[in-house]
C-alpha cells in the first residue's frame, strides 16, 4: 500500500479550497495544512493512502501525456457516490472528460466518472461493484 501522494500545484490557496469541496465525497478528510502544504487522509479513520498538496516552486505547465502522474483515482462506496461527485465537479465547472458510465473494456467492467481539478490533473470518481 502506498503510504501518501504529493501533487504540486501553483495555487495552493485555490487547490485547497477545491480539495476541501472534493475530497469528502470520495471519502478523505483533511489531515492538516499549513502555509506551505495540505494533506488529506481517508476518513474515519480508514487505513489507506494520504494526499499531500505542495505549491510549484519551478514554472511550467502540467501535463498528464508526459511522464509522471497521469491521473488519481478515488474508490468511492456505490455508483451514486460517482454521480454525486460528477455534480459537484460539474458545478465547480470541471472539464468532464467522462460523464458517469460503465467501462466494459477492461477484465472487470467498472462505473466511473472522469474530470480535471483546476490545474489539469485528471481525476477519477470510481465504483468497483454495481451497488446503487
Amino acid at each position: 500500500m502506498l503510504g501518501h501522494l504529493g501533487i504540486n500545484v501553483p495555487d495552493l490557496k485555490a487547490a485547497k479550497d477545491y480539495y476541501d469541496q472534493v475530497m469528502p465525497l470520495v471519502g478523505f478528510e483533511e489531515f492538516f495544512h499549513t502555509d506551505d502544504q495540505v494533506a488529506y487522509r481517508p476518513a474515519e479513520g480508514r487505513r489507506g493512502t494520504y494526499l499531500f498538496v505542495y505549491p510549484t516552486t519551478e514554472t511550467g505547465d502540467y501535463s498528464r501525456e508526459r511522464t509522471g502522474l497521469q491521473h488519481l483515482a478515488f474508490m468511492v462506496r456505490s455508483r451514486t457516490a460517482v454521480r454525486e461527485v460528477h455534480a459537484l465537479a460539474t458545478s465547480l465547472g470541471a472539464e468532464i472528460l467522462h460523464e458517469p458510465k460503465v467501462f466494459p473494456e477492461y477484465p472487470q467492467p467498472y462505473y466511473a466518472t472522469f474530470w480535471l481539478d483546476p490545474f489539469g490533473i485528471m481525476l477519477e470518481a470510481v465504483c468497483h461493484h454495481d451497488r446503487d
